[in-house]
């Protein structure tokens, strides 16, 4: 794990709760098991959710908005495009306590052409097209280190009919903007994955030196194989550094 590197701090907000928002194509099992010790860390309990039929945008924001009604300030924790949404809620809810951003893609501002990110997820897209899902998964193993090929086929089955539009979905977001992460006022938490292709780390610290109150961490791409819960310790180092 790389040193934590802060940005400007203050006094946080006290969470009551940790809402974990996973990717594009996982699940609330692998956010989970993310975020998990995170959760431990901070002591406090771990609702993870599931993308939803309806669009992985509107199941996100409607599980934030009961969590916050039911139990008070919430911290949420996202991955890719669950960081994505994770911000736009914070910027439009005085419930939020803070971020946590793991593998943000890339700024909408600042890149013209789709992001890596955003041209997996159409190659997805085309690969169910063409194969249907089974074949899609069968396809992606082939050309996927083994431990993701294995946690993708897990969570693309168990996500079923509804992944090919949720892909789609995440294709056509618009990520955080340059001036959304400026004005956002809750502290914002940040792992970034050295050697990740699809979410790189310049982007990550893009995320970090944007926000005004920022700390950010690091893990490898192997680490992240290894144990997913590497996540979850990372972003506990940086958001104990902005306490």
């Amino acid at each position: 794990m790389a040193a934590v590197t802060p940005s400007e701090t203050s006094g946080l907000t006290t969470p009551s709760v940790l809402v974990a928002l996973p990717g594009t194509g996982s699940d609330a099992d692998y956010a989970r098991r993310a975020f998990g010790p995170l959760a431990d860390e901070l002591g406090l309990h771990l609702i993870a959710v599931d993308p939803g039929p309806d669009g992985v945008g509107a199941a996100y924001l409607r599980a934030l908005e009961d969590t916050a009604a039911a139990n008070g300030p919430v911290l949420v924790a996202g991955i890719s495009i669950g960081a994505c949404v994770g911000v736009g809620w914070a910027l439009g809810s005085d419930a939020c306590a803070g971020v946590v951003a793991a593998m943000p893609p890339w700024l909408y501002d600042e890149e013209s052409a789709p992001s890596p990110a955003a041209r997996s997820a159409l190659a997805t897209v085309d690969l169910i097209d063409r194969l249907g899902t089974d074949g899609a998964i069968t396809e992606m193993r082939a050309n996927t280190p083994a431990w993701l090929g294995a946690e993708l086929g897990r969570s693309w089955t168990s996500i079923g009919a509804p992944l090919r539009s949720q892909l789609a979905e995440a294709a056509a977001m618009r990520t955080p903007t340059a001036p959304m992460l400026s004005a956002l006022r809750v502290p914002l938490a940040v792992v970034g994955v050295r050697e990740d292709p699809i979410h790189p780390h310049d982007v990550a610290r893009r995320w970090a030196d944007l926000a005004p109150r920022s700390a950010m961490s690091a893990i490898t791409f192997d680490d992240w194989g290894e144990d997913a819960g590497t996540i979850g310790r990372a972003a506990a180092a940086a958001w104990t550094d902005l306490a």
